[in-house]
């Protein structure tokens, strides 16, 4: 039985657990761009 507050897409993804799961899975490909950015600049 789902709950007054799930979200499902068309297709039937919870879009609550992908939150939750993404949220647990380590950097995004942005955050190592900027995490590998900001080291190249702190070495010159």
């Amino acid at each position: 039985m789902k709950s007054a507050g799930e979200k499902f897409t068309v297709v039937g993804t919870d879009i609550e657990v992908v939150k939750r799961l993404n949220s647990q899975s380590g950097l995004s490909y942005n955050q190592v761009k900027q995490l590998l950015a900001e080291k190249y600049a702190n070495k010159k």
